[in-house]
């Protein structure tokens, strides 16, 4: 049973992520879902940037942290997250030496030359994807294994970026159980 902290997209704590959490949960896993948004919901990546920008980077890391904060304690904690909640599961856990896992749906983040870390790191992404494009996404994967990390990268032809979510334009179902299919063997792994 892996302990996780599952962190929404730009477009806040939808239902997707609620079923995600639920599926996990099924699988034996203890899963945690912050609403960093504080309620706020959006249908649009427009309405997902505003916010996001509104709220800021600094002010979300700050609430992942805060999240994070009571469950690492003991060690293990696997972070997750989806495109932006991707990205700031990233930096907590490249920044928590009992970190047991990283697993990421649709979005990675940049990290510091001199990241270091010897965590699992799964990786789901569409291909292509406007918002992880290729040559940004090699250089992610030269980075992350040059800190340590063992990664898997697994592309979804034709999906769309949030392919995982089925309230959204992008998803697709195929892809969407492949994805949960993989990650849950990732997860049960830990």
């Amino acid at each position: 049973m892996a302990r996780i902290l599952l962190l929404h997209s730009m477009y806040g704590l939808r239902p997707a992520v609620g079923l995600a959490a639920d599926r996990l949960r099924e699988a034996g896993h203890e899963v945690h879902v912050p609403d960093l948004y504080d309620g706020r919901v959006v249908d649009s990546s427009e309405e997902g940037f505003e916010i996001k920008e509104e709220i800021g980077r600094d002010e979300l890391l700050r609430r992942a942290v805060a999240a994070a904060a009571p469950l690492v304690d003991e060690g293990g904690l696997v972070y997750a997250g989806f495109s932006l909640g991707g990205a700031l599961a990233q930096t907590l856990a490249l920044a928590d030496a009992k970190a047991g896992g990283l697993l990421l749906m649709h979005g990675t983040s940049d990290m510091a030359d001199d990241a270091s870390t010897d965590i699992p790191v799964q990786l789901h992404v569409a291909d292509p994807d406007t918002y992880e494009p290729v040559d940004w996404l090699n250089a992610w994967y030269l980075r992350m294994r040059r800190a340590g990390a063992d990664v898997e990268i697994f592309r979804y032809r034709g999906a769309g970026h949030l392919f995982t979510d089925p309230d959204l334009p992008d998803y697709d179902a195929e892809a969407a159980e492949r994805a949960w299919t993989v990650a849950q063997g990732f997860l049960d792994s830990l």
